[in-house]
């Protein structure tokens, strides 16, 4: 097998007989979402366990904190039923789920604001025999867990229901015993040709979700895995039709220049800190959306949780508890047009989303939502993973995240494929 090469030299002097791990289309239209495969977090300023922290430092990190009780409460990150759908007029965006999906349906209807209790939620049925699905009297090794329920409600009327179930998992040449969530129930167009939905999430404690599957297969006590010697890295982007995960680091191939580290702020989310967010044709022009009142809540910057799962842009639509002069959803509105840009600034890098990637032009939407009363932050979705790939090292703790600019002359593998990776570059601490 291909040793592991690429751009930036090994870290560590033992990964360097580790063989060249595999990556793995994600079929078209996948929302990664149960045990979601979330984005990556960021941390600005590392503190020393004992420097004495100031107002602003205690402050951020009590947001970092809200924002993790904010996901762990909120499952699959604000598309649970209890967003206020009925009650406020700024969540019918966000409500009427302006998801990529509808370019592949351009008949669909939009919902508009939703309500609770409606029989019918959508325009298109649910096909179950579009979709492949789990046949328990084929497999020898299926365990059942049922009483390990699951009954998901998402804002956009997307009701999942089902139960734990253990079996043999494959990914390519990687096999394991591994859980997983049984779907049994089902009513959104939106799963019309989707097999399921794959978890690349970080175990939560206490969670009852089964656990993702990578961290499953590199279990060290799992006696029954070919993937122990697998590192717990992988690769994640999208395009308008197609997806791919790449396991063991990221594929040079895919990044255009070099890729870029920061550790994350939380060792439970995948949160960056956002210290800007422009808005406009011309970076020098643009508007601010994050004005901070003080320098010191600037270098911090506004917690904030990447996940693919999430597909839109989403920002805050209060002042995030006074931190901020302005409400960026109402200067986004104010300003609102359909060939602007968004910059978005991570750390010392700033990184542009263009305007096809945030406007939804075969729905006539914009994929960029207010965030409700109860989040102090921002959610980066699928927006963001249609123009960079993004690493996420889970052999840290805190997770270590690279972000890179999508070669856009290349094209997701359609079968799974053994590739050089490359590993993370030296300058990160251990």
């Amino acid at each position: 097998s291909d040793n592991l090469l690429g751009r930036q030299r090994n870290e560590d002097a033992d990964q360097n007989s580790m063989g060249g791990s595999p990556k793995f289309l994600i079929g078209i239209l996948i929302a990664l979402a149960a045990v979601s495969l979330q984005a990556a977090p960021t941390t600005l300023v590392k503190l020393d366990s004992d420097e004495v922290k100031s107002a602003s430092q205690i402050k951020f990190e009590n947001e970092v904190t809200n924002l993790e009780n904010f996901e762990t409460n909120n499952e699959n990150l604000i598309a649970r039923d209890d967003l206020p759908c009925d009650s406020d007029e700024k969540m019918n965006l966000q409500c009427a789920s302006v998801r990529r999906i509808v370019r592949e349906w351009p008949r669909r209807a939009k919902t508009g604001g939703l309500t609770k209790g409606k029989s019918q939620l959508f325009t298109e049925a649910y096909r179950p025999q579009d979709s492949r699905h789990f046949d328990v009297s084929k497999s020898s090794t299926f365990v059942p867990k049922t009483e390990q329920k699951f009954d998901l409600h998402y804002a956009d009327g997307t009701h999942l229901r089902g139960f734990t179930g253990i079996d043999q998992a494959y990914m390519g040449d990687y096999h394991a015993t591994s859980p997983f969530a049984v779907i049994t129930d089902c009513n959104s167009p939106d799963f019309n040709g989707v097999d399921g939905i794959l978890g690349f999430g970080i175990p939560k404690t206490g969670s009852n979700y089964p656990t993702p599957i990578l961290f499953a297969f590199t279990d060290p006590t799992n006696g029954d895995t070919n993937a122990k010697s697998l590192l717990r890295k992988f690769s994640f982007f999208s395009t308008d039709d197609a997806a791919e995960v790449q396991l063991g680091g990221y594929d040079p191939d895919t990044v255009s220049g070099t890729m870029w580290y920061t550790p994350a702020l939380s060792k439970q989310d995948f949160i960056v800190g956002v210290t800007s967010l422009k808005f406009g044709n011309q970076f020098d022009k643009a508007v601010e959306l994050l004005q901070f009142k003080s320098a010191s809540e600037s270098k911090y910057g506004a917690p904030s949780i990447m996940d693919s799962g999430t597909s839109c842009l989403v920002i805050p639509a209060d002042t995030m508890l006074g931190e901020l002069r302005n409400k960026p959803w109402d200067d986004f509105q104010k300003h609102f047009a359909k060939d602007k840009n968004f910059w978005l600034q991570i750390g010392d890098r700033s990184f542009k989303i263009p305007p096809h990637q945030w406007y939804l032009a075969d729905s006539d939407e914009a994929c960029v939502q207010p965030a409700p009363d109860s989040m102090d932050g921002l959610l980066i979705g699928d927006v963001f993973f249609r123009e960079y790939v993004v690493e996420f090292d889970m052999t840290r703790s805190p997770t270590n995240i690279g972000i890179g600019r999508l070669n856009k002359s290349y094209r997701p593998v359609t079968r799974s494929t053994l590739s050089s990776l490359a590993a993370l570059p030296p300058h990160l601490p251990p």
